[in-house]
């Protein structure tokens, strides 16, 4: 089992920064993927980045493309969200994923096996 846990969400103007961050627990060595995903009320669960933990390619819509940047340290089985030039739009609860293997459809949220309680990121204009 593994469990990912949020944090580092919070209430930021626009323009500003955030770097949400999701440690995963347990038996993370079982985990390729790892991913973030938003939801904003009354919306559908979006994809926003995913990181794999053995080569470390990343994968971005195209919405956060230049704006966020997602790493991830192996040592500390954490993975970061670096949110720079935040907009309103960007307000949601973001959750953190993980997936045992990897597949070119990292986007679909039912594709991933752990999922966080999610953290929320308010934007103010």
């Amino acid at each position: 089992q593994v469990q990912p846990v949020e944090s580092g969400g919070g209430l930021v103007q626009s323009g500003g920064s955030l770097r949400p961050s999701c440690a995963a627990s347990g038996r993370t060595a079982v985990t390729d993927i790892m991913a973030w995903f938003l939801q904003a009320p009354g919306n559908e669960r979006e994809f926003v980045a995913a990181v794999r933990w053995s080569i470390g390619s990343t994968y971005y819509t195209d919405s956060v493309k230049g704006r966020f940047a997602i790493s991830r340290d192996n040592a500390k089985n954490t993975v970061y969200l670096q949110m720079n030039s935040l907009k309103p739009e960007d307000t949601a609860v973001y959750y953190c994923a993980a997936r045992r293997f990897y597949s070119s459809k990292y986007y679909l949220g039912d594709t991933y096996d752990y999922w966080g309680q999610g953290t929320q990121v308010t934007v103010s204009s």
